[in-house]
Parts: C-alpha cells; structure tokens; sequence
C-alpha cells in the first residue's frame, strides 16, 4: 500500500505550523472571500500566500488553495489574479467547483482539484471531471461500498486526469458535518441574507428549535432539541475500511478551529494512518486515538453515512463536548536558548507544578507541555500568580508574544 496522504485546514498561523509538526502531508487554506470559510477563519492574503507557499516547499507539504465558493462577474477578475498567483508562487492546486475557476485555471495549466461542492456521487461525474481534475473529493453522502465501487472502476478502466496519472479519490475523515447535502445549504440565505456557499454561513442549524403544529399550534415533544445539528464526524475506528475503499487522500475538516485541534486530530490520523500501512491497526490504539480526538473540539462523534446509514446523529448540545478546553494565563516575553528557560508574564489565573499548557505562536504553532517547576525571582514556587513574571523550562525553542494557555477540564 501507498502512504495515504492527509491534508490538514490551516485558517492561521499557528495551524499552520500546528499541521506541520503533526506530520501533515498537505494544508489547504483560504485568501480572501473566494473560500467556503471566508467569514469563520481568518483571511490570508495574496501576500500570505507567498508566505505559506515558501514555509511548506521547506517542509516538503503540498499546498492546496480554496476557491470553492461560487462566483459572480463582479468577482472573475479577482479569481483570475488569485489563480495567477497560486500559479506562480507554485501552489499545488487548486480546490473549486464553480466552472469559471476551472475553466480559467486549466486554461493557465493550473491544477484542480474538485470540491465536495461539486457533490460527485457516481462514476460518470468522475469520469467527466476527469478532463479538468486528477483529484476528486466524493460526496460525503456516499457509503464506503459506493466509494470502493468507483475507486475499482477508475484502476480497471485506468480514468486518469490532465496529467495522465489515475484519478485519486479523496474523503473526508473527521470534523463538523452539514446537514445539508454536500453542504448546499440556503438556511442562512434566507434569513440574513449571507450565503453558506460563499463563506458567509451563520451556522443557524446548530440552535435549539421548537417544533410547531402550524395548524393547532400544539409544540411537539422531540427527544433532541438540536434536530438540525449533526454530530461531528469521525472516522478513526474504521479507517482501515476507508484505505481498502482505495481512497488516497484524508482530509480534516476545521479551518475555523484552533491550532491545539489542528495539531491533536492531524496526529492522530497520521498515526492511524501509517498503523493501517504497517498492518499494525489495533483496537488498543483505536481506543488511545479517540479519547485524543475527545480531548478537542467536537460536538460528539458520529461515523458518518460510510457505513450505511441513513440518517444522522445529532448534537445533544450546542458548542462543544471537549473533555477539555484551555485558559488563556500569559504571553512569553523571553526565552533563554542556552538555559531551555521561557519567561512569562502572567496575564490571567495561575499556574503551578504539574499543569498542562499549551504554548502556541505564529512560528511556533502548537505545543503541549507539562510544567515540571515554576520559578519566580529564581526561586521555586508553589504556584504564580496574575501580574508576576515566573520562568519554566522548556525544551522547545519559543517566541516572544507566544501565547500560554492552561489545559483545564472541559466545560
């Protein structure tokens, strides 16, 4: 078997780097408002772009642009310079669905890869993408059964995309689900006029909703209050089931999440990953990655329709279930690259001897540690306290301005 790639959402910074120390093959992130998650990440630019592009050719990981919203005229000539500018700043390729980005990104021999937008279910649609992409990501609609059947076609039959190699199928493994089909939703159209197919959605699935008889006006009694609420997907107890299907590419969902999810999830299906390769896959380790996976934002785990089902699992709760969260308690304002020393100067809460923080930064990403002592003036203390400078050691090299922020149980 091949190693199977997985590629990581980057929505700052610091997942940036987060994806990078987690073992990710391949980031996809967003510039400007031409993305599906333009209003709940943050907003590279053009001028990010060249950033990311040369930070991920030194770190050997493929970079893959979102333009997968659709697009209007007033935006064709905005599309046409940002895909000038993935083309010449060597972007892997490019994520859409709208054809005017694929036509105008073939037409300039740039590589395209084709969104879940696209809501490719069958064999025919791959074999018609196939002239413009090499790789497809499948409806999340689909069963592992329906996916393995167009992986085996694309081999027997020797589909292959632009550049002449086979078409790659691409799935998504873990993150928030929509309850809408391929995520056409027009939810959030209709009621504040912001568009879920272009970045703008206002996620009004995930509140409470009551139930009314319009013609009685009697509410009806439902068993979950969150019915339009998936639970999050995850497919980490199966994903030797997912590599046989034939897929090539895993990617997480979560440009809108936070580097310690980025670092958490992408770790643990590259674990998993390479344990299936290795022929090591063990429920043992099944168990270990999934109270990794609970330990960051989710809204309670579900397999998805890959193994034939239905119908959804909804949320029981609006926001997260994490068994854990983090506080914010300082920033670091030195770090003594000879001693291993960080200084911080505590900002909120406390900390003491035994804690787990995380320590993220734009260079930095994301690192968990736990503290083995806490000095202040030098000397050893019990715990520090909001307004104090205290010094900690840590082995990793650390910024200026990093944030610190204490693992405390979930909410």
């Amino acid at each position: 078997m091949q190693k199977i790639e997985i590629t990581a959402p980057v929505g700052s910074w610091e997942s940036l780097m987060a994806a990078i120390e987690a073992g990710a093959d391949s980031v996809y992130f967003g510039v400007g408002i031409l993305n599906m998650r333009a209003r709940s990440s943050v907003n590279f630019t053009l001028r990010d772009l060249v950033k990311i592009t040369r930070i991920c050719r030194k770190h050997n990981l493929k970079t893959y642009l979102t333009m997968n919203t659709v697009i209007f005229d007033t935006e064709v000539k905005e599309m046409k310079r940002m895909v000038d500018s993935a083309k010449k700043n060597g972007v892997t390729a490019i994520i859409a669905s709208d054809h005017a980005v694929i036509r105008y990104a073939r037409s300039v021999e740039m590589p395209v890869h084709m969104s879940t937008q696209t809501n490719i279910t069958n064999l025919e649609a791959v074999k018609y993408w196939s002239q413009d992409a090499g790789v497809m990501v499948t409806a999340r609609e689909l069963s592992l059964e329906q996916v393995a059947a167009i992986t085996k076609v694309i081999k027997r039959q020797k589909i292959t995309g632009p550049d002449g190699s086979l078409v790659r199928i691409e799935v998504f493994a873990h993150g928030a689900l929509c309850m809408a089909v391929s995520g056409k939703c027009y939810l959030s159209l209709d009621h504040y006029n912001k568009s879920a197919n272009r970045g703008a959605c206002y996620q009004l699935c995930r509140r409470p909703y009551h139930v009314t008889d319009t013609e009685t006006g009697i509410e009806l009694e439902i068993d979950n209050e969150y019915i339009m609420s998936p639970k999050d997907l995850c497919t980490i107890g199966f994903l030797d089931k997912i590599v046989r299907a034939g897929v090539s590419i895993l990617k997480i969902e979560g440009r809108g999440r936070s580097p310690e999810y980025v670092k958490t999830v992408v770790s643990c299906y590259r674990d998993a990953a390479d344990s299936v390769i290795a022929g090591n896959f063990t429920p043992e380790k099944v168990n270990q990655w999934t109270d990794r996976l609970k330990t960051v934002y989710n809204r309670g785990f579900w397999d998805g329709y890959y193994l034939g089902r239905k119908m959804g699992e909804w949320a029981e709760q609006h926001g997260s279930v994490a068994t854990e969260s983090k506080e914010y308690v300082g920033r670091i304002t030195n770090y003594y690259t000879k001693l291993k020393v960080a200084e911080i100067k505590m900002e909120s809460g406390q900390l003491k001897h035994g804690d787990r923080v995380y320590i993220q930064g734009p260079t930095t990403g994301s690192i968990e540690i736990t503290i083995p002592e806490v000095r202040v003036d030098l000397q050893p203390v019990l715990k520090t306290m909001k307004g104090e400078h205290c010094s900690i050691t840590v082995e990793t090299l650390l910024r200026r301005a990093d944030k610190v922020y204490k693992i405390v149980p979930g909410k």
